[in-house]
């Protein structure tokens, strides 16, 4: 193994002082010419899961900054489920390699105007997947925003625990310890739904050994699927694990429980956190096909009433389908909300998302069905980033007093300057230019700084 492979394995350890002295090294590495890494490309991931939720090739945010400067990102960003776990790390490692970088959080919200409709979370009524965008501090102790992030956590983890114990009585023989075998994938507690499936499949291959015909049989009765098909299945790794998701644990599995406005925090809850942690709200969005999504317009003008300012898009999902007639559906759906977020004035962050074994690393910028808005995808990453660089260095984030003196009511106008500050490359200059400015709160004088370093 080379040094270079060997200390990209340390980015993904679960000690956080090997991962920092791993890609210290590697940025060495790069100063002193050994290792090259291009210019930025007009490409970016604002959605990338860590290992701290789940990511399919268990990479660290360290790894993701790491994996983003050699490829040549613009802006990388990262997004866990339900915790801020990686985020230190992360913009830390993206002060080190000159790397833009965003930091986001992910859950699933109730909305009570919506009860009735399924959004983006698939045969679950009033529930959608709901982020947090620009994420650069914690809450405070003791306030009603830590209180809301911590029982975020919490819904999480009970709705795991009753999920293992209505799979443990369907599958007998295959029990699941969720502190001794779930816990322990993870680095910091954080189990997600994934986690739970690779760890049966981890104890269904620790109680058959390599009796592969035996484990084949296994699922076959509880997939209820014939062995053969099993067999096929089981050398198609992602094909088989969403074979198991959806008979164990998503909408008819039998380990599934139709949520209610208990199971997961309200819309209102959620943006309260997120102004608690001068974040933006983002909507997660997902196909425009659903019912709640289908008027685009009035679905977004809703969200606004609750504070929700950017929206998040997963491409991929809207236009790389085989079927003529959905992707025909689905490429129209994109050019609606990306039209409606135009005139709402909302950042659009895009990403691949990595929690499923198969996904790119980034999005085909290329595509001719997205081509009319990679400037939107761009500019929304930017945008992003440059409130996560003001937010952080000058007091001077979407939500700031300064912001709001400066722009009042005319989001546009807030865009607009947070994509051109998200313009300028990073660089230490950059960060200690911005140190000296702290009492700067005019638009024009950042700008003008800003241009000048560029």
């Amino acid at each position: 193994m080379s040094n270079q492979s060997a200390l990209e394995k340390d980015l993904n350890s679960f000690d956080p002082a090997v991962r920092r002295r791993a890609l210290e090294e590697l940025v060495a590495l790069v100063n002193a010419g050994h290792i090259s890494v291009p210019p930025p490309k007009g490409e970016v991931n604002l959605h990338f899961h860590t290992f701290f939720s789940y990511n399919a090739n268990d990479w660290s945010p360290s790894r993701i900054a790491w994996e983003s400067k050699k490829y040549g990102l613009e802006v990388s960003g990262i997004v866990d489920f339900d915790v801020l776990d990686g985020m230190e790390e992360f913009l830390n490692a993206g002060d080190l390699l000159n790397l833009k970088s965003v930091v986001g959080l992910e859950t699933r919200v109730f909305i009570q105007e919506l009860k009735d409709k399924v959004m983006s979370s698939p045969n679950e009524p009033g529930i959608a997947y709901f982020m947090a965008s620009g994420c650069f501090k914690r809450p405070l102790p003791g306030t009603e925003a830590e209180k809301i992030l911590v029982s975020m956590a919490e819904m999480a983890r009970k709705r795991n625990l009753g999920l293992v114990e209505r799979v443990n009585d369907y599958l007998g023989e295959v029990q699941v310890d969720y502190v001794r075998d779930v816990i322990p994938l993870t680095p910091s507690g954080n189990a997600t739904e994934r986690h739970l499936l690779r760890a049966y499949e981890l104890k269904a291959a620790e109680v058959f050994g390599h009796d592969l015909e035996h484990t084949a049989s296994f699922w076959a009765r509880k997939l209820d699927i014939p062995q053969q098909d099993v067999l096929q299945m089981m050398s198609d790794t992602p094909r088989f694990h969403e074979k198991i998701r959806a008979k164990l644990m998503k909408f008819g599995g039998v380990g599934y429980v139709l949520p209610d406005s208990g199971s997961f925090p309200s819309i209102e809850d959620a943006v309260k956190m997120i102004h608690g942690i001068d974040a933006l709200p983002m909507i997660a969005w997902l196909d425009g096909t659903n019912a709640g999504e289908e008027d685009t317009v009035a679905f977004l003008g809703l969200l606004r009433t609750k504070g929700v300012v950017a929206i998040n898009i997963i491409p991929d999902r809207n236009w790389n389908i085989k079927d003529p007639a959905e992707k025909a559906l689905k490429v129209g759906k994109l050019k609606e909300v990306v039209e409606a977020a135009r005139d709402f004035h909302m950042p659009i962050s895009v990403g691949t998302e990595m929690n499923r074994i198969g996904q790119r690393f980034v999005d085909d910028f290329s595509a001719p069905e997205l081509l009319p808005y990679v400037g939107d995808f761009l500019r929304g990453a930017r945008c992003l980033y440059g409130h996560t660089l003001l937010a952080r260095h000058i007091d001077f984030g979407w939500f700031s007093n300064k912001a709001g003196k400066a722009f009042g009511r005319d989001e546009s106008a807030r865009l607009n300057f947070f994509a051109e500050v998200g313009r300028v490359p990073p660089s230490r200059t950059v960060r200690d230019a911005l140190s000296g400015m702290a009492h700067v709160d005019d638009p024009g004088e950042i700008l003008a700084m800003l241009r000048n370093l560029m």
